[in-house]
């Protein structure tokens, strides 16, 4: 499923199927709360939001497979080398005049 396909949630509510349109809706709030806050779902997690509204997976094994994918990505995250602390850009500690021609350059 690619980022730029949504769940059509409006679609699994119209269908009537009461277990299908109650998860529908739980999701559709969901995503739209993560949206109010200004915050993108991803494909992933859209995906296992269409596989738990089919029936496919239930509720506690979206939570068990979101956490298994944060774990790996804090793994990896963990593992990648570090910079080195002279390859991190430094901010002038005081903003005086000059320092403004930093700020508005960068």
């Amino acid at each position: 499923m690619s980022e730029e396909q949504y769940i059509n949630f409006d679609e699994y509510i119209r269908q009537g199927e009461p277990q299908k349109k109650a998860r529908a809706d739980a999701w559709r709030v969901a995503i739209g709360l993560q949206a109010v806050d200004g915050l993108k779902t991803s494909a992933y997690l859209q995906e296992l939001a269409r596989r738990n509204i089919e029936g496919e997976i239930t509720i506690d094994e979206v939570v068990e497979l979101i956490n298994q994918y944060y774990f790996k990505k804090k793994q990896k995250t963990e593992q990648a080398p570090r910079k080195h602390p002279s390859s991190i850009p430094q901010v002038p500690r005081k903003l005086g005049r000059s320092n403004r021609q930093y700020l508005e350059a960068g």
